[in-house]
């Protein structure tokens, strides 16, 4: 395997970084004085990726809405039962989850790294469908949406997705339909593995209390050989108009949710995108930071809450910024901060708030890498996206004042935000 060191001289940091002759991508990073081991075996695959076609192929293919989920759900079961077995032998915390556009299978321990390593390595790598096991997963996957269908905060966040994307795949729930998944068939769930569960599309990290030695040696083990496969995405054409500026649901709450956002087109080149993420959460912490004083004329006025927050949502071809939480009245905070909006973009920002929010976010840069779950998940963000785990450090120590006044003249354009809130059933 090709083997590089990833240091951080800045950060006195470093890690290891392997690629197998498969294609796939292996980070591995002892952390001293750490007890647990986090290791996560995923793929640059994700509900979003309901269209593809293999190269050479002359078409796309269309499958349905909630197949990724749903792979993720039939890959734990074998012929020999159910993959959390093996982990349960080993003491090992397994999981796994499918999000827009990647799947991850994971696990953390404090004992037997080894033993649980080589658990992951193996279930990943081998599908069993049967049509007796799909169908019968058909009822559990239903019973989830339908869960998902009652819960406010979940409701909230898709209804916002839904109004701001008029064509973007990210508009439909991750879990799919109870229509949708009825089409689902293990002829389906193998087109699907085999073109995305490929090992040049994957990645393996590992944080914290471990012996990459050993690891590594796991790894040659139990990697199957394979060839690369290429898969091809079809480009979606989404406008900066949104759907539609407004949606209101209601469901058996006590208190209005909402959730507000503009969406934005994301860069082509990973680096200027990590750096736009970056400026944006600067912006979004001096804007409406729990020390801003939107927020503190919102508390005060008893319309926001420490519910409230807000996040850049990105990843492969979509990014937007959210801000969402509790209020007896959504839209006069929804107002509140659009004027608020243009009156900075008329009367500028404060540089000391900007050193401050700055400052702040390089500081949870840091305390991020100290953490194990949080450091084996961010690696594998980041080689998704092509970079290393320390460019954000890198990226938000050199963030300039005159950037962070450009995404605010930029980032908030009328024709592309929306507000989604889920009243009480009075």
């Amino acid at each position: 395997m090709r083997r590089t060191v990833i240091r951080s001289e800045q950060l006195g940091e470093e890690y290891i970084r392997l690629e197998h002759e498969s294609g796939l991508r292996i980070l591995l990073y002892p952390m001293k004085g750490f007890r647990t081991a986090y290791a996560i075996f995923g793929t640059d695959y994700g509900s979003i990726d309901n269209e593809f076609r293999l190269e050479g192929e002359e078409s796309f293919q269309k499958v349905p809405d909630g197949i990724a989920h749903y792979l993720e759900h039939k890959l734990f079961e074998s012929e020999d039962g159910d993959a959390f077995t093996l982990f349960a032998k080993t003491g090992a915390d397994a999981n796994a989850f499918t999000a827009f556009d990647r799947t991850c299978y994971l696990f953390s321990c404090t004992e037997n790294f080894g033993e649980s390593f080589r658990a992951l390595l193996q279930f990943v790598q081998h599908p069993y469908f049967t049509p007796e096991t799909v169908q019968k997963e058909q009822g559990i996957i239903g019973q989830e949406i339908r869960m998902y269908d009652d819960n406010p905060g979940w409701q909230v966040m898709f209804g916002l997705l839904t109004a701001l994307y008029r064509n973007h795949p990210i508009r439909t729930d991750i879990a799919g339909t109870v229509e949708s998944i009825a089409q689902i068939d293990a002829g389906l769930l193998y087109r699907c593995y085999e073109a995305f569960y490929n090992l040049s599309n994957m990645a393996v990290t590992v944080a914290g209390n471990f012996d990459p030695d050993e690891a590594e040696r796991i790894l040659l083990e139990e990697l199957k050989p394979v060839k690369p496969v290429r898969v091809e995405r079809p480009q979606v054409e989404e406008p900066a108009e949104v759907a539609c500026h407004e949606v209101v649901k209601k469901l058996d709450i006590s208190e209005p949710l909402f959730y507000f956002g503009w969406k934005h087109t994301p860069l082509v080149d990973p680096a200027a995108e990590l750096r736009a993420q970056v400026v944006y959460n600067i912006l979004l912490d001096m804007l409406s930071g729990p020390t801003s004083d939107f927020y503190e004329e919102m508390n005060r006025a008893g319309l926001l809450n420490q519910t409230f927050g807000s996040e850049v949502f990105a990843g492969r071809s979509y990014r937007a910024l959210f801000f969402g939480g509790e209020s007896r009245d959504p839209h006069a905070v929804y107002k509140k901060f659009c004027r608020m909006v243009e009156e900075k973009q008329q009367t500028g920002l404060s540089e000391e708030d900007f050193i401050g929010c700055k400052n702040a976010l390089y500081g949870r840069a840091l305390k991020d890498i100290n953490d194990v779950e949080t450091t084996a998940n961010a690696l594998f963000s980041y080689e998704m996206m092509g970079l290393s785990l320390y460019d954000v450090t890198k990226t938000a120590a050199s963030v300039t004042f005159s950037e962070v006044e450009q995404a605010l003249r930029e980032g908030f354009r009328p024709e592309s935000g929306a507000i989604s809130i889920v009243l009480p059933i009075q």
